[in-house]
């Protein structure tokens, strides 16, 4: 075997692991526009809430399943410390604007056209969602999206918000 490739490979599978992030990291920071203005969010503005960090596209199928059901997860969970924040990854603004007119919601809907956030969280398949605790770590990494999924989640969430911040 060529000996180039032999360093090759290792030097590949740390860097791949070096973007992984892994539970009780810090969650990446990042400051985005929402998708319907031109307001900015920070990841530090929901100091001391359990987040729902949700990256999605308007072409997901998965997706139209989980945002009614996360609507509602926010609705109920809301006053206790809770938020959603959906971090949309369309090129084109006008689908995600038409995804939301098909399925409205009232949680927090951000836009990354750059991507930057999604290499942040080394977003490789969609729907990809964090659960982030109090101080800012992430607590867990959820792939895809099926409807069952969903009190799995409200059970990660509500032991979370059952802890106090420190």
């Amino acid at each position: 075997m060529n000996l180039r490739l032999l360093i090759a490979i290792p030097c590949l599978l740390l860097s791949v692991s070096a973007l992984a992030l892994d539970l009780g990291q810090a969650a990446p920071v990042f400051n985005l526009s929402a998708l319907n203005n031109s307001n900015t969010t920070r990841l530090t503005n929901y100091k001391n809430k359990v987040i729902y960090l949700d990256f999605w596209a308007s072409w997901c199928a998965p997706c139209r399943l989980s945002f009614p059901l996360l609507n509602t997860l926010h609705q109920k969970l809301k006053h206790q410390g809770f938020e959603v924040i959906a971090i949309n990854l369309d090129e084109d603004k006008s689908k995600a604007e038409q995804f939301l007119k098909e399925i409205p919601v009232d949680f927090t809907v951000l836009r990354d056209d750059s991507g930057e956030s999604a290499d942040q969280y080394a977003i490789e398949s969609m729907p990809t969602s964090f659960i982030i605790d109090q101080q800012g770590h992430i607590q867990y990494i959820h792939h895809g999206f099926a409807s069952a999924d969903i009190s799995g989640i409200e059970q990660k969430i509500t032991q979370l918000l059952g802890k106090k911040a420190q």
